[in-house]
């Protein structure tokens, strides 16, 4: 059953930040994407780790919850961001796709992305853990594609 205002688990924040901080110290998580934007109101560097999906040569994110902060600040920043993987870091525009182009993503994130899926239906964002309901939160949850800056 979706959720009419779902909100990310209260230990998602918690572990972010905690993900964060092991791969800043290089015990970990190296290969982590982190998205980092500048914050809406603050103007400062706000990092998010984040799943992205690769999908015919181009690559993929997902506003897992309606109103995440990273997508606000996105929208907010005109789509310019910082992506970093391992040791690289890009300046990336993003771009969001609107509900019917972001449909074959939707489709394929819960078969590629399984552990974040499942975050999802857990918080009540999908009805389950299949592409069909993926599918039917296009124009909730935004899909952004990653362009070079």
């Amino acid at each position: 059953m979706t959720t009419k205002n779902p909100t990310p688990p209260r230990w998602l924040k918690p572990m972010n930040k905690v993900f964060l901080a092991l791969r800043r110290l290089g015990i970990g998580m190296k290969e982590l994407p982190v998205l980092t934007v500048p914050g809406r109101k603050s103007g400062k560097p706000r990092s998010t780790p984040l799943s992205i999906l690769e999908h015919e040569g181009r690559r993929y994110l997902l506003e897992g919850f309606p109103g995440a902060d990273w997508a606000r600040n996105v929208r907010a920043a005109d789509g310019r961001a910082t992506l970093s993987t391992g040791r690289r870091t890009e300046q990336v525009r993003l771009v969001e796709l609107d509900p019917q182009e972001a449909l074959p993503v939707l489709r394929l994130w819960p078969v590629r992305i399984a552990d974040g899926a499942k975050i999802m239906a857990d918080a009540g964002v999908v009805e389950a853990v299949t592409p069909e309901a993926f599918e039917a939160v296009a124009g909730r949850c935004a899909v952004f594609r990653i362009e070079a800056a």
